[in-house]
């Protein structure tokens, strides 16, 4: 089974309205394994590895998000395995702290 791994940035109204919890809900609800955390820019940072159907619509539901937030853009790039090494010990998918 092929694997994708994602980095995504999401800009907008997207602190202070359970972003990374909802994040952190779609994401393991769909089997992926990552992070999420706040940037002091205001923006949401998010790694999501998993099957390429499974990556690809989470992307597409951190174009929307919860019904709290505005999603003014969603980028993404390709990356390596070695990002998944800023999870928890032991967590699928973690919630990390702001950088």
């Amino acid at each position: 089974m092929s694997r994708a791994i994602l980095q995504v940035m999401i800009r907008g109204r997207v602190q202070g309205v359970g972003y990374r919890a909802w994040v952190e809900y779609q994401a393991t609800a769909s089997g992926l394994e990552g992070w999420v955390r706040n940037r002091r820019d205001g923006s949401v940072e998010a790694l999501f590895a998993g099957a390429p159907k499974h990556v690809a619509d989470m992307v597409a539901l951190c174009r929307h998000g919860p019904p709290s937030s505005r999603v003014d853009s969603v980028t993404s790039e390709t990356a390596g395995a070695d990002e998944l090494n800023l999870r928890r010990a032991g967590e699928a998918f973690s919630v990390l702290p702001t950088v």
